[in-house]
This record gives structure tokens, sequence and C-alpha cells, in this order.
């Protein structure tokens, strides 16, 4: 299957139509920019023809903006086969695939790797990968595929192999050294050929210009470039179909705050990433209970993915804010996993925003759970807090800090390094403070 975007300006524009590769950040349309009122509709093909239509400008007070994302996708079960076509017809004879011991010794990659060898072009795999990767596996990763002479990356995995890959087709493409590219715009220079898999519904790396690296003991820090976005999005469902419940139930969850914070994203809000942001809640509110009910749920699973690819390209182009900010301080020090940090502050980090976003919790509300009852949209804002809290319960996943080994005495070291993610905070719709981090990280533990 492939998926089309359908935009169809009233001042006029070409729509690129169903069945073609969806080329949003290609020469003729690096950025789409709204200078009027547009109206759009999303149709997801393989997904029954759903079709969401949506007034973009209502409420919005810019007349401009620019969306950039991945230039195509497949969405099919057993699409990671195609990666090595693909890569050849990227112009590749010489690709390493990026990924961790994991995937290998489950076999995910198995049906990849045969498709190199069909496609005839040379494989080499790199699969040393942790999670939250530090700067000295990006340098081994980079160091190895020097010594190959590689001509192309291929990032098949969770976030982190999706990151690596990333930094990886860069550093080899353009010649900088990781150290001059953290930061937002660094990246100078193009990457090698690259194209993304996930194995998780939830980061939305394979269509996001962010990867994230721990430097030092525990600090994060991010590369933020559009040379990051790949060639291809390849979205096989197969490859998540023997994820155990927890990871699927916390990467899922990822995946809605990543919606959830594009949604209310204070600087870079934009019609295109609420249009995708709820379409994203809607997909992925509908079959999370699903996937980690029955792991063998394929089309449930395929909805999955394709929620979390359009979060995904929403909080690309309306960055997310306090809840990353506040859930990385887990991962660096407690090495809880990056789903289930965010599940652990959400909904404490959605309670303290209400003020500012209350209107627009209450019309997600409805979206992540259509069964809500109607109310002010005060009382709707708390009972979506409520209930994504509930979810994770439900789901089996850790919903305190003291659960995952945070002791009460460690949370202002938490808020202190809460505190350095300006990159993030300045996208929160309400100004988070020390004060305010330190009785978040408070009411959760």
């Amino acid at each position: 299957m492939t998926l089309g975007l359908a935009v169809t300006p009233m001042f006029g524009g070409r729509a690129v139509e169903a069945g073609e590769e969806w080329a949003l950040s290609g020469p003729a349309l690096v950025g789409i920019i709204a200078a009027a009122r547009v109206a759009a509709s999303l149709r997801i093909n393989g997904c029954n023809n759903r079709i969401v239509h949506f007034d973009p400008i209502r409420n919005y007070h810019m007349t401009s903006f620019t969306f950039q994302t991945t230039r195509s996708v497949i969405v099919e079960p057993g699409s990671s086969g195609q990666l090595g076509a693909l890569m050849a017809g990227l112009g590749c004879t010489n690709v390493l695939l990026v990924t961790d011991s994991g995937i290998m010794g489950l076999g995910l990659a198995t049906a990849a790797i045969d498709g190199f060898s069909d496609a005839g072009v040379n494989l080499s795999i790199f699969a040393d990968v942790v999670a939250d990767p530090p700067e000295e596996v990006i340098l081994s990763a980079v160091s190895d595929a020097k010594a190959k002479n590689v001509d192309g990356v291929v990032g098949l995995g969770g976030g982190s192999s999706m990151d690596v890959a990333k930094l990886l087709s860069f550093l080899l493409g353009s010649n900088q050294a990781l150290s001059d590219i953290y930061g937002v715009g660094m990246c100078q220079g193009e990457r090698l050929p690259l194209a993304l898999a996930p194995t998780t519904a939830g980061t939305g790396s394979e269509v996001t210009p962010i990867s994230i690296v721990t430097t030092g003991a525990s600090e994060k820090k991010g590369v933020v470039s559009p040379q990051l976005l790949p060639d291809w999005a390849v979205l096989d469902a197969d490859l998540t179909l023997d994820l155990p419940k927890h990871i699927t139930a916390a990467t899922g969850i990822d995946a809605m705050v990543h919606a959830i914070e594009a949604y209310t994203s204070k600087v870079k809000k934009n019609p295109m990433s609420d249009c995708l942001a709820k379409e994203a809640l809607r997909l992925l509110g509908t079959n999370i209970r699903t996937v980690c009910e029955n792991k063998d749920a394929r089309q449930a699973r395929s909805d999955m993915l394709l929620g979390s690819m359009l979060a995904g390209m929403a909080f690309s182009n309306a960055p997310v804010a306090a809840v990353h900010a506040l859930a990385y301080p887990l991962g660096g020090h407690f090495h809880v996993p990056h789903g289930l940090s965010n599940s652990l502050v959400l909904p404490h980090v959605m309670r303290f925003n209400i003020p500012a976003t209350r209107d627009a919790y209450a019309e997600l509300a409805s979206i992540v759970f259509p069964d809500v009852e109607q109310g002010s949209a005060e009382i709707m804002a708390v009972e979506m807090t409520r209930r994504l809290a509930q979810l994770a319960d439900d789901l089996g996943l850790e919903t305190r800090l003291r659960d995952v080994g945070v002791s009460q005495n460690q949370i202002p070291m938490l808020a202190e390094d809460a505190m350095k993610q300006t990159r993030l905070l300045v996208n929160n719709p309400r100004e988070m403070t020390y004060d305010a981090a330190l009785e978040i990280y408070q009411q959760a533990h």
C-alpha cells in the first residue's frame, strides 16, 4: 500500500493523488506554505478509505507555516523485504544495516536481509545499538561504516536504532563531527541515502528530523535538522507482531504523547500538524488496547504504526514540550525506557497545563475516548488526564516514579535536569519553572 495526501487549497495548487509516493519534502513540496484559508482532506489507503476533513485556520493567529517530512512512505505488511530494492533504487551498492542485538536475535531483520540479497546489494550489519545511545555507539558505527566504505544506511529497530542510523548517514555524507551538530539547524552538507523501518509503534523517528544522544553520564542532547529526514519510511506491521505487551503499551502511549504535545505546542502549532495529531490519536486510541490484548492483530498493529508515524509528522513540525523535558532525566539517570518515562509524567504535566490547554484537551478527549461524557471544557480536560492515567494502569505499566527506582530525595536532581531542556520547554503552552517541575515529580512519585 502507498500513502497519499490530498491537499487542495482554495487558492489553487496540485493535489497529490492517492497511490502516488508521498513526497511532502521534495523540491516541489519542501515546505507547504499556507497563506490563505485551506480546506484539505487526509486520505489513507488501506484503512477503509477513511477521510478526515478539517478547517485548519480556525482559531489560528498565524497566516503562514512551513511543513517538512519524510519524502516517501510505504505502509504494507512484509514491506521490510523491499528495503534492498529501495536502496538499490537510490543508487546504493554497499549498505550498512543499523539495528540492535535483540532485533537480530528475534529474527526480525531476516526479511530485510534476504531482500538485499535478492536486490544484489551488498549488506553489512551494525547491531551494537543500545537504548538511549551514547556518543561512543554512534562514533563506533561511523568507524565501522567508513572501514566498509558504505554508500547507504538503513535503520531497522526502535527509536534508538533509527536515531543512530540518521546520525550515521549524515556524519558519513558531510564529514562534520558529532560534537558540532548538537542543537537546531547545525547540520551542514548532505547525508548518504537513508531508509528507516520501525519495529515499534511509538517513536515516529522514521519521519522526524531529530536524533537524541546521551552525552556524559546521563544528559541527553538533540540534533535537529531536516537532513536527518530519510528518503523512505517503511511501515511493516509484521515487525511488531511479537512485541511484548509492556513494550507495545509504553511505545503506544509514547506516540499518543507526541500527538498531544504537538496539538498544544506553543511555538509552531499549525493546521497540518493539528490534522495529523488528531488522526494519530484516533488511530492510537482505537487500537492500543487491541494490540496489547492480541499480539496477532495485524490490522490493528498496522493502524498503530500509521498513528505513530502521523504523530511523528505532527511533532516534527509542532515540537513536543514539558512531558518530554521531564521524561528525559528519568531515562538518563534511571534508564527508564523513553515511552514509559513519558507515560509516568504525562497526566501530571497535563494537569499542570490545563489552565492554558483546557479547550484543546477537551477537543482531544472525544477523539481518544469517544465514549467520554460531554461537559464543560474544564471537566472534559480533567477527564482526559484521568483516563490516560487509567489507560497506563490498565495496560500494566508502572504508574509511579517509585515503581522505577526513584527515591524522594532524587526528585530535586530530576527537576534541575528537566529545566536544562530549554529546547523543549519553550514549546510548553504554560511556562514551566523549577518549582512546578519539582511539584509534578512529587505528584508522580
